[in-house]
């Protein structure tokens, strides 16, 4: 293969691509610009820029108070059961609140108040470290007898599952793990890992944050306990839009959020003096959601139920697959190695590339004075390229132009003009 020919075939592939139609439902300020970022932000829906817009003027500035009962108190409920069909769940058992650090934070306290007889706490190194600051202070707080396992990972891509199922004994309470791991991608196999974990009497907390939108849900058919998620990757509802948490319905009831506010209240209107918790998932919220950023949340889920999960799925993988043969032939001569997992049933949407001079490469993929297009992928230490893939925007040829961008910034040494200094955000 060469530059020509992977060229053309990239231009073939979008021809064929049935979900094409779907990139033009989103705003591109810059048709030149190549969006990989890897999920960290997804653009921005055209629906949802309107949809704000009608928000702030009519409901806001108009409707004022009244749009409580007009639209805005379910919100969350109805945006939740959106999310449901898409992460494999049923109605009532998603709810749109808070960030996913509280969400995680109020469904581990949950579990392990539940599983009070149990001590120990099972996590991976892979996991996003949030997720691990939190269950670091779980076990703080709950006392000397806790336990937090973080299994490690031999390759710093995968998890060993045979490892993992050694850690979780007749003493775990909860094991909470990323879906799909932020650097590498990996995926775990939700079925299998929720099984084992039933055996053992445990409780499953999934962080969906890096499959939501990307992986078709199986919450309901691996029969997993709880789950929490991000909104503003794959599904695209801006920066620090709200996050969400799944509980199995069965188990509603029985657990308790460790966090009293008032939209968790059996009814919040009654102004009652002493706490009742809501029926159901209720229970878990805390004070008044975030309206304008729910909001900006619907375009993108309606899309994704309109197209069905498994179809942006099979685009994915295809995409996935694309980029991995284009990094094989152009780039691993250079120096780079594959990041994720090469068997797509292990990985989710986005792809790592190793080097050592990583940093450096993508402030020169980045500015618009090097080479010859921006590409905004994200940096992962310590030497993570990370690519995402959208397949309701990303293209055949945005892939293509990213690996030849690559591929000339490293042959012609450009990134070597570039501080290896890190900023605050990458």
């Amino acid at each position: 293969m060469n530059m020509e020919s992977a060229c053309k075939e990239a231009i073939a592939l979008d021809k064929q691509d049935e979900l094409s139609a779907f990139r033009s439902k989103f705003i591109s300020g810059d048709d030149k610009l190549i969006y990989l970022d890897g999920n960290s932000l997804g653009r921005l829906p055209a629906e949802s820029k309107a949809i704000l817009e009608r928000s702030v003027t009519i409901e806001w500035g108009e409707r004022l108070i009244r749009s409580w009962n007009e639209d805005w108190y379910t919100k969350n409920r109805e945006l939740g059961d959106k999310i449901a069909r898409i992460a494999g769940a049923t109605e009532g058992e998603v709810i749109i609140t808070d960030t996913t650090s509280v969400n995680l934070y109020k469904l581990a306290y949950a579990a392990l108040k539940f599983k009070k007889d149990r001590t120990r706490v099972v996590t991976d190194e892979l996991n996003f470290p949030s997720d691990l600051y939190i269950l670091q202070g779980l076990v703080k707080e709950f006392g000397e007898r806790y336990e937090l396992i973080v299994v490690p990972s031999g390759d710093g891509m995968t998890i060993d599952t045979g490892v993992l199922k050694e850690m979780i004994d007749d003493n775990t309470a909860l094991v909470s793990l990323s879906h799909v791991a932020f650097k590498s991608s990996f995926r775990y196999n939700m079925k299998e890992i929720t099984s084992l974990v039933r055996a053992k009497e445990a409780m499953i907390l999934w962080d969906l944050s890096h499959s939501i939108g990307a992986v078709p849900g199986e919450l309901n058919e691996s029969n997993a306990d709880l789950a929490v998620g991000c909104t503003y990757k794959y599904l695209n509802g801006g920066p620090g839009s709200p996050a969400f948490m799944y509980v199995r319905k069965d188990i509603q009831d029985n657990l308790f959020s460790p966090i009293w506010g008032w939209f968790g209240e059996k009814n919040p209107f009654d102004f009652a003096l002493k706490y009742r918790p809501g029926e159901g998932i209720r229970r878990f919220l805390t004070g008044t959601p975030p309206i304008l950023s729910l909001k900006a949340i619907e375009p993108t889920l309606d899309m994704m139920n309109e197209i069905g999960m498994h179809r942006i799925r099979n685009k994915s993988v295809s995409q996935s697959e694309f980029i991995l043969r284009l990094a094989e032939e152009f780039l691993r001569p250079l120096g780079f190695q594959p990041g994720s997992p090469m068997d797509p049933e292990m990985r989710g949407s986005h792809i790592a590339l190793r080097h050592p001079e990583a940093y450096r490469i993508c402030k020169a993929l980045i500015d618009p004075y090097t080479g010859n297009a921006v590409v905004i992928p994200d940096f992962r230490e310590p030497d993570n390229i990370r690519l995402g893939i959208t397949p309701l925007y990303t293209t055949y040829t945005d892939l293509f132009m990213a690996v030849r961008e690559i591929r000339d910034i490293v042959k012609d040494q450009l990134f070597l003009k570039y501080s290896s200094d890190r900023e605050q955000v990458t």
